[in-house]
């Protein structure tokens, strides 16, 4: 597997609109992008720190994944995603290593990314997402 880069940290969020306030104002931070991922039950919004990204998650359905984990767990970090060369091959070699997939394939998510998650149980309780721009 090659990974190339921290692609972003996704943090899960009750309000898409106060989170984003606040990043801009306390962080002085710029919201560049924000959009609706329907097949995963959410709403994103990006901003930039350095070379790293920030995801904001909110849920669109009280039992989608960003809703379930906002009720179990709160608010906070959800996940930290990898940019890989070949998403393909990087999620079948962690599979033949051990790593318990929650994606077997690559499924389409944010800004165009195809993303692949791998679970918690596998990677020292860190939600992580491997994902390739195509």
């Amino acid at each position: 597997m090659k990974v190339t880069h921290v692609e972003h940290i996704g943090i899960a969020v009750r309000n898409l609109e106060d989170a984003i306030a606040w990043y801009e104002n306390v962080l002085g931070l710029k919201c560049y992008a924000v959009e609706e991922v329907p097949a995963q039950s959410v709403r994103t919004a990006f901003f930039k720190a350095g070379q790293t990204k920030i995801e904001l998650l909110e849920s669109t359905a009280p039992d989608g994944p960003i809703g379930k984990f906002i009720a179990k767990r709160g608010e906070g970090i959800h996940h930290v995603a990898y940019g890989v060369e070949g998403l393909e091959a990087a999620l079948d070699e962690a599979q033949t290593k051990g790593v318990e997939l929650i994606d077997a394939r690559p499924k389409k998510g944010a800004e165009g990314m195809e993303t692949g998650f791998l679970h918690p149980r596998s990677t020292f309780g860190v939600l992580t997402e491997l994902c390739e721009k195509p």
